[in-house]
């Protein structure tokens, strides 16, 4: 250790971690704006609700037409049904739906028949006869079967802690029992005071009752999986298999009852449909202003909930502020009563002015500029001066309707308060988070309280929560740069810290692989080989980061960290370095000899998939087997092993961070039927070519990879960062046809030169599902010179361009197999591959129009400028060679680029002498800009990228016109055209001259060290090891390996070894 200098020059390691207050600032400020908007819908719409109601009620005078608001209040009821029929269509056209059984259409509709007649009899029939306080607090009695089924559920358990719930049931069923004996008695008594109405109150008391009791209904299902009854299971299950043809039928149904029976409700009772036809305009106002904020208002607070549940701020963003919406709506209603006599009180010398006169005189609300207000807050007022305890100041009255109000609220809080126990899960899905899709339009905080799914508190969470993944990292290089190293050397060790071998949450276990192709050259004069400079460089990274992430410790008395626990070993495909990490985790280094097995990209996938997938999963099960083990036992430990199993394929300048892998992880734990997952990939670098790709990188995620995510699944998992399920892998024609050796020309287009997008094709044509997760970052370095972007393009476009049409060739059979593709999908991606091939012609057709309104000249004469410049570079691109045909399409996209500025400067010039963007120019111009500003606001973290959207544009006719043109020319060019000529940086120079050479032949095997000098070697080879090595001899050099080397031959093969012990990487 020098005790003079110790000041240390190492790369800037950039950790997602920010100061824990901010961040946890921020977390509160984020839970409390959503429930406070959650607190604030459901209030606006449970009062817009009752409002409705009671001017439905023939005692107010705010509507005459009474048919004209039953109308809307109606609406308001089905409105949830509607947008459950167009989610569900939507979701029939664009995924797969199986046809449910019989008996269970009839069990829906019968269900849905009854809680559509109970909504409709609680909400329109009965409640416009009631006053506003009971109204606000009847709804919450809705929960009276959920309460009783949580009774039986948590009696039956067997667990002795689950039982504790029993009392909490039992009391919130008795509550809401005796919130409807105390509302039966105040009315009765109601009842018994006016005597000509006595008859009609106790036909509506009873119908309020009755429609309770059906609405409660509803949530049958959330129960139903836990009352152990054969049938309701059965029902349950093909519910789930059959959901979206079910919502389909359940919606229509609850449309239909409600217009049957509203229609025969205003008939009854006398009033005619007629008089919607001839409606004031004060009419008009009130009722549809009340109708759009209650549309509104619960449908933001049914999303903002199910944001609060995916944020994991379940108590305080959800239940907290449904609870309170309730009482909140009450206090409203009450202050709305309370002011007015509160004034009319002060203005009384006498002193004795109390409710009772307060009724008695009232007429309507005074000093309220606003006449619909005043109306509304008179009816209100009405409603609850119409009984005899607020008119006759009756405390009895009093008593029995405030103890039904607090009885109802109280057993809704005790029935719903499991999902404060709630074990919610990272990126649940909302049909995982609530039973019915939606919510109910006239229960909007009750329906969300008790949609909520039911889990019984503190049961064990089930097995597969407790399953360990094992996460295998598998990068590919060739030509990377040091910086390019750097960066992904960086990324894993950083997921060896996040993660360390031995952790207390036992969720992922994490294993690197580095795979090098080309990584050997020859030497003049000698059979033997040995590593090349790129090679050595990474050796020396590696070295570099270890060194760092091991001398984390700031002080100076730090003892200084040895790179230890490396071995080399020599391999069939060359050599490889296996390092353990400071934290644990094993890094394995394959270095390929191009002169042993093949080389380039998609023959490093496939070796480390018959690697990690065959050698060191499959091949163990195998020699259980043969030794005798249960076959059936073995299969289902396979299959489990196989499901758990995760590869994350990684290109050699891959920057990311632990969570962005945590992100994808989680995906593909959560849903099985997930074979892979995508995130957010985002190009690095400097210069106009990069500002191009960042721009078109966003455009593409931020609509193409979402669209794709949305409507059937993503067609392309980029190479450079995606997660892939083993089990998916190791499907039948997947992994093995992925082995497919180019013999005809297509092959060499579709498999070597775009092999992600291949290797996606068979597993959605297997039935797996591709996702996108949008806030799983990488960084990825993005070509920054013209030529290596074009010849990059070269590849890529073709390639895609091949695997859509095998997959549109097969659409039909996929469609059928994969649940997530369906033919209005494969329609789509018709669409999408003629708009391609059309994208040529489409960019000479703007560049005439350019021409034309730039330069004021005929049309057919701008078509024809348009169309000879490329017609010429065709023809060039067929006599010289591709180097030269990059630079003369460099020179043309300067002048297009030229023109493109001249036309956007055109166009912005008419609408300012114009002084309108009301032109066809105009629209299509201030469209484009708007749809990019409008996407780039939904990403606030990505906006600033629109910056260089401008480059975009200008670059249109070079990357939709005369790069179409080079990569249609160039496609017999099958050479991977990045890092061709790839130059090294200084630090290979400084390790040459701390490093001294050593060799060594022992049995068979040549061996070359490069190693520090002060530093020794110790080899340890017997000659029992080598006489044993069953590996064919081969001569194999290494470069520098760090403080300490071992290597030996490989020994015979053991079933009792590990899967990472030496055997196991022959």
């Amino acid at each position: 250790m020098n005790s003079w200098d110790n000041s240390r020059e190492v790369p800037v390691i950039q950790d997602e971690r920010k100061p824990r207050k901010l961040i946890g600032f921020f977390q509160i400020l984020v839970c409390t704006f959503v429930g406070v908007m959650a607190f604030a819908l459901a209030f606006f719409s449970k009062s817009s609700l009752l409002l409705l109601i009671t001017i439905s009620n023939t005692a107010s005078k705010t509507v005459s037409a009474k048919p004209y608001a039953l109308l809307f209040l109606a609406c308001c009821t089905v409105a949830p049904s509607v947008l459950t029929l167009i989610k569900s269509i939507w979701k029939i056209t664009f995924k797969d739906s199986k046809t449910p059984l019989g008996r269970t259409m009839l069990w829906v509709i019968s269900i849905e028949t009854l809680v559509a007649l109970g909504t409709v009899i609680l909400t329109i029939v009965a409640m416009p006869h009631f006053d506003i306080i009971t109204n606000v607090m009847i709804l919450n009695s809705v929960g009276i079967l959920s309460a009783v089924l949580q009774l039986v559920v948590n009696s039956a358990a067997k667990d002795k802690k689950q039982k504790r719930f029993i009392a909490i049931s039992l009391v919130a069923v008795i509550l809401i029992l005796a919130g409807f004996v105390l509302f039966i008695l105040f009315y009765s008594l109601e009842a018994t005071k006016t005597k000509n109405k006595s008859t009609e109150l106790s036909i509506y008391i009873g119908l309020a009752v009755s429609g309770a009791v059906l609405v409660s209904l509803n949530w049958w299902e959330n129960y139903s999986s836990l009352l152990k009854t054969n049938f309701l299971e059965n029902i349950t299950q093909d519910m789930k298999r059959c959901r979206n043809i079910l919502c389909i039928i359940s919606s229509t149904v609850r449309i239909a009852v409600t217009a049957i029976v509203v229609g025969a409700y205003v008939k009854l009772v006398g009033l005619q449909w007629s008089s919607v036809l001839s409606i004031s305009e004060m009419t008009k106002k009130v009722v549809l202003s009340l109708f759009a904020i209650q549309i509104l208002s619960s449908a933001l607070c049914h999303w903002f909930v199910v944001v609060a549940c995916k944020m994991h701020a379940v108590r305080r963003s959800f239940v907290i502020p449904m609870w309170l919406a309730s009482p909140g709506v009450l206090l409203a209603f009450l202050l709305s009563f309370g002011i007015p006599f509160h004034e009319f009180a002060l203005e009384n010398p006498n002193g004795n002015y109390t409710f009772s006169i307060y009724c008695q005189n009232f007429s309507s609300i005074r000093g309220s500029d606003v006449t619909a207000f005043r109306f509304l807050a008179s009816d209100v007022t009405h409603s609850l001066c119409a009984q005899s305890a607020f008119l006759n100041g009756d405390t009895t009255g009093w008593g029995l309707l405030g103890s039904s109000v607090l009885s109802w609220w109280t057993g809704l809080m005790l029935c719903t308060i499991y999902i404060w126990f709630h074990p919610y899960q990272r990126i649940e899905r909302t049909q995982d988070l609530f039973v019915r899709r939606l919510y109910e339009g006239a229960f909007i905080d009750q329906s969300m309280l008790l949609n909520a799914r039911f889990k019984i508190p503190l049961q064990k969470k089930p097995k597969r929560d407790k399953e360990t993944v094992t996460v295998y990292l598998c990068a590919t290089m060739w030509h990377e740069t040091y910086d390019e190293m750097m960066k992904m050397i960086i990324s894993m060790f950083r997921l060896d810290r996040f993660r360390p071998r031995r952790n207390a949450y036992k969720d992922v276990r994490f294993e690197s692989h580095i795979f090098f192709d080309d990584a050997f050259h020859g030497v003049e004069g000698s059979k033997d080989r040995l590593v090349n400079e790129y090679a050595e460089t990474l050796v020396e990274v590696i070295k570099e980061v270890y060194l760092i992430f091991s001398n984390e410790d700031p002080s100076i008395f730090r003892e200084p960290t040895r790179l230890s626990d490396q071995k080399v070993i020599p391999t069939p495909y060359g050599s490889r370095l296996k390092y353990t990490l400071p934290h644990g985790n094993i890094l394995n280094v394959h270095f390929k000899d191009k002169d042993l097995i093949r080389h380039k990209k998609r023959w490093s996938q496939i070796m480390y998939l018959y690697y990690l997938l065959g050698w060191k999963l499959s091949r163990k099960y195998y020699l259980k087997y043969e030794e005798g083990e249960e076959k059936r036992t073995l299969e289902e430990n396979l299959e489990k092993e196989k499901r758990n199993t995760y590869i994350l394929a990684l290109d050699g300048d891959t920057d990311f961070q632990p969570s962005a892998v945590m992100l994808l992880v989680d995906r593909l734990r959560l849903y099985p039927e997930v074979g892979a997952a995508c995130g957010r990939i985002h190009p690095t670098g400097t210069g106009p070519m990069v500002w191009y790709q960042k721009f078109e990188y966003a455009v593409g995620h931020w609509l193409q990879k979402s669209a794709e995510h949305v409507f059937g699944c993503v067609l392309c998992s980029p190479g450079c960062f995606s997660l892939f399920r083993g089990a998916a892998l190791m499907d039948d024609n997947v992994m093995k046809r992925y082995t497919t050796k180019a013999t005809e020309a297509s092959h060499y287009v579709q498999y070597d030169q775009g092999e992600d997008r291949w290797l996606c094709t068979l597993l959605l044509q297997q039935g797996w599902r591709v996702e996108y997760n949008a806030a799983s970052d990488a960084y990825t370095n993005a070509p920054q010179e013209f030529k290596e972007f074009y010849n990059q393009r070269r590849r890529w476009g073709p390639s895609t361009m091949a695997n859509t049409l095998d997959l549109l060739a097969t659409g039909s059979i996929t469609a059928q197999r994969n649940k997530s593709i369906s033919r209005l999908y494969i329609l789509y991606q018709i669409l999408g591959m003629a708009s391609s091939i059309l994208g040529p012609a489409t960019v000479c057709l703007m560049i005439a129009g350019s021409f034309t309104f730039v330069f004021d000249i005929h049309p057919n004469v701008g078509l024809v400028l348009a169309i000879l410049p490329p017609a010429v570079y065709l023809m060039l691109c067929f006599k010289v060679k591709a180097d030269t045909q990059i630079t003369i399409a460099a020179v043309m996209s300067i002048f297009y680029a030229f023109l493109m500025s001249a036309t956007i400067l055109s166009i912005i010039g008419e609408m300012v002498a114009e002084k309108t963007f009301m032109t066809p120019s105009g629209m299509f111009f201030i469209g484009i800009v708007a749809m990019y500003i409008f996407t780039a606001t939904l990403h606030p973290q990505e906006f600033p990228l629109v910056i260089y959207g401008m480059v975009y544009v200008l670059s249109i006719p070079s990357g939709y016109l005369l790069l179409a043109i080079y990569s249609m020319v160039n496609m017999n060019n099958v050479s991977w055209g990045t890092r061709e000529t790839a130059s090294q940086a200084t630090p290979i120079q400084k390790v040459e001259k701390n490093l001294t050479k050593t060799s060594c032949r022992c049995c068979g095997w040549n061996f070359e060290f490069h190693i520090n000098k002060e530093e020794e070697v110790k080899v340890a080879l017997t000659p029992t090891e080598a006489s044993s090595s069953t590996e064919p001899s081969s001569q194999v050099a290494l470069g520098p390996t760090g403080d300490t080397s071992t290597a030996k031959p490989l020994e015979p093969a053991s079933p009792s070894r590990e899967n990472d012990s030496d055997q196991d990487d022959r």
